[in-house]
């Protein structure tokens, strides 16, 4: 009897493949409905705005893509350093597509970290991503150039992979510290987060080696862009602005009678007094750095001296004594804004022209000629994405960041006016989460404590050193949703000594 072999069926590890996916999509079936959905807002918001939007700090960091050789003096350059791995695309609609992606990975982070770490049911984990899914200011600020969809997604990294493991190795440990390194080179406030995460593992008893590594990772990288920066300007720091910010912070109250400034023998600090009241001066502190208006005297340096060592310093000197002087009022400023995080309304703040770039418009965006390291910035985006176009506007030549085309774009805007995420949501999810910790007193907080306490940071840290902004708001929302979602698991109630096993999900 002669028996003829089947010859292999070549599709078959594909279709064992696609199988295994249905069969994942299946079990996650609401949580994958949910991001089909959000991925088609962001399609649409693409669709309606090409290829991006714009802020005023985009320009900078374009700069730094555009031209690599030096840091910024005014923030670190990691974002930029994103941008120049894809420049040799030239396309800041790629840009857009990778940012939209990194919210939607900010969902799935918190998705299965709850599904695989904390065992909630599928529409639970999935309730607790639809701010970050659905928000229009959520997908509006991914649709920017800007560097806040990438400190998110860094951020509820960090805090994923610390709260996945319950036993720490210092190989993870050394990923956390790298993911903080790049966090700190995004956007400064990183060096904080470091803290808070070494603090919580010294509480949770993690022992010392995953620390040191984690600690060490983080170094390396921050201590080489800061020795990067010191052969650029001289001082071993990150930024030039951090006391020049501190200063703003402090204008609207610091009275320099009240400081005891002598003119005669502090004159830098004297410069920087403001002549008008605190009574009369304007609601934002903005005005005393950035804004060229009568009784701003941050320039009386002269011109270009805004970032330089120097001014920085003497700004961070006149600000902190600012503050040990009146500290009152420091801390009534701190609270205005850090309430105002909490709003249910949305008040146009620190001016129209900043509140508008957080919206949809119905214009597109004529790139300014600012000035910039080596050209200007509508240059400098033109270089990055030569497909940019230019127009004739008022007798020049203008190049155009932002191109509105409808229907999509009237849909993106209707839908910012319909469904956003009101500020007061975001102060119930941190009570929920602070009741959480403060039932879990026993064992400091349990799993609660540290995405908590990273969203109240968060909220807290402009307000302290900077002033609110509308954006600074949103990268502590998915870190509320995490910590209100943990604490509510169970109820406000301890957990068990089983507390937080992994469990397999189940089912929707």
């Amino acid at each position: 009897m002669v028996t003829v072999t089947e010859p292999p069926r070549l599709d078959a590890p594909a279709a064992g493949v696609l199988a295994r996916v249905l069969a994942l999509l299946g079990r996650h079936r609401l949580f994958a409905s949910a991001v089909a959905l959000a991925f088609a807002l962001r399609l649409v918001t693409m669709l309606g705005y090409g290829p991006a939007l714009w802020f005023n700090d985009s320009f900078e960091y374009v700069s730094g893509a555009v031209n690599p050789d030096r840091p910024s003096a005014l923030r670190p350059n990691g974002y930029s350093f994103w941008l120049l791995l894809l420049r040799p695309f030239h396309s800041f609609s790629l840009v857009a597509f990778t940012q939209h992606l990194m919210g939607l990975g900010v969902a799935l982070l918190i998705y299965a970290l709850l599904r695989r770490r904390f065992g909630l049911p599928g529409w639970g984990a999935t309730l607790a991503t639809l701010p970050v899914l659905f928000d229009a200011y959520q997908i509006q600020l991914e649709h920017l150039v800007m560097s806040d969809a990438m400190f998110m997604l860094l951020v509820v990294g960090v805090v994923t992979l610390v709260l996945w493991h319950r036993k720490m190795t210092w190989r993870v440990g050394a990923v956390v510290g790298l993911l903080l390194a790049l966090t700190a080179l995004t956007r400064s406030i990183g060096l904080p987060i470091l803290a808070l995460v070494a603090v919580y593992m010294l509480i949770k008893r993690t022992g010392w080696k995953p620390i040191v590594a984690m600690v060490a990772a983080c170094a390396v990288p921050v201590v080489g862009y800061m020795a990067w920066f010191a052969s650029t300007y001289g001082n071993f720091a990150m930024t030039n602005s951090d006391g020049a910010i501190l200063y703003m912070r402090t204008a609207l109250f610091a009275d320099c009678r009240k400081m005891q400034v002598d003119p005669r023998k502090e004159l830098e600090l004297a410069l920087l007094c403001i002549s008008a009241p605190p009574s009369e001066r304007h609601f934002s502190g903005q005005k005393y750095l950035w804004w060229a208006q009568p009784g701003q005297r941050f320039h009386a340096f002269g011109p270009n001296t805004t970032f330089t060592p120097d001014i920085n310093r003497a700004a961070g000197v006149f600000a902190r004594r600012a503050i040990m002087a009146q500290p009152l009022d420091y801390l009534g400023v701190m609270a205005g804004d850090f309430f105002r995080a909490f709003r249910w309304d949305r008040p146009q703040f620190p001016d129209a022209n900043t509140y508008r770039q957080y919206e949809f418009l119905p214009e597109g965006k004529v790139l300014p000629s600012w000035s910039s390291y080596r050209g200007t910035s509508d240059r400098d985006a033109q270089n990055y994405d030569p497909s940019l176009p230019t127009a004739q506007i008022r007798g020049k030549p203008s190049v155009i960041g932002t191109e509105v085309h409808d229907p999509w774009a009237r849909f993106m805007q209707g839908y910012q006016q319909t469904v956003r995420l009101p500020g007061i949501v975001v102060g119930v999810l941190l009570l929920a989460g602070l009741v959480g910790v403060v039932v879990r007193w026993r064992t400091l907080g349990g799993p609660v404590l540290l995405p908590w306490l990273a969203a109240f940071g968060l909220i807290l840290a402009p307000a302290a050193t900077a002033e609110f902004d509308y954006r600074y708001v949103l990268p502590a929302v998915p870190l509320a949703c995490l910590a209100a979602a943990i604490a509510l698991r169970h109820g406000f109630r301890p957990s068990s000594g089983r507390a937080s096993a992994a469990t397999t999900p189940r089912a929707e």
